[in-house]
Order: C-alpha cells, then structure tokens, then sequence
C-alpha cells in the first residue's frame, strides 16, 4: 500500500459550513485515508495510490463547488 499526500489550494472556501460541504463531497471515496482542510482554502489530502489518483480527487472537489486555485 503506497500512500501519497498533498495539499490543494481551493477556491470557494468561506466559512465552516464551506468545510463541512467539503468533508460531506470528500467522505467515503475510494482510497482516502485522511483529509484536513481549514478556512484558507487548503486542503490536505492522504490517499493510497493502489486506489485512486490526485486527479480523481481534485475532480470530487470540483464537482463539489472547490476548485483548485493556480499556482501564481
């Protein structure tokens, strides 16, 4: 089992109830082992790699309303 981690800056992050949206679109998802976010908009993700991608979950978060922020 190899897990990997990183941390999204998203968009659309405003308050708590944003973050409990958030929890709700991410729970139960094939492969994720842990999710942090705060009011920020960052949200740090650990899943295992032999089930899902980054990619698979970045598209969870923007079907969810949180779309990932650009790096400038």
């Amino acid at each position: 089992m190899a897990s990997a981690t990183d941390t999204f800056q998203v968009s659309g992050v405003r308050c708590e109830r944003c973050v409990m949206r958030l929890a709700t679109a991410l729970e139960g998802q094939p492969g994720l082992e842990a999710a942090h976010a705060n009011l920020m908009g960052e949200v740090t993700l650990t899943w295992d790699d032999d089930l899902t991608t980054r990619e698979a979950l970045g598209s969870v978060l923007s079907s969810s309303g949180f779309h990932e922020r650009q790096a400038v």
